[in-house]
């Protein structure tokens, strides 16, 4: 005999498991053809606060256009536009503290 579906055991606190909003990538939204590296601006929101670039599950961003954007936030780095390090872990000299 099979249970019907009000019998069955539910989870803990009644709630449905959380399904997050899928987020539209901003580059396809705004019809942008080319990222440009000369424009820092554009590319900050996509690096994180430890210098590194947003991975895609993250910033909501398609795999067409996470290709160029790593391209271009590396080709802002190597012309000093962006930084490799943030100026935090620089001024100390490392992740932690010197003793």
């Amino acid at each position: 005999m099979t249970q019907s579906r009000d019998s069955r055991p539910r989870r803990p606190g009644g709630r449905s498991k959380y399904i997050p909003k899928r987020k539209v990538c901003f580059f396809c939204r705004d019809k942008v053809t080319y990222i440009d590296y000369k424009d820092p601006a554009l590319l900050k929101p996509y690096i994180s606060d430890r210098g590194k670039i947003t991975p895609r599950r993250k910033s909501g961003v398609c795999a067409k256009h996470q290709r160029a954007l790593t391209m271009s936030i590396k080709r802002a780095r190597q012309l000093a536009l962006l930084p490799f390090v943030p100026s935090h872990i620089r001024q100390t000299g490392g992740v932690g503290l010197k003793s």
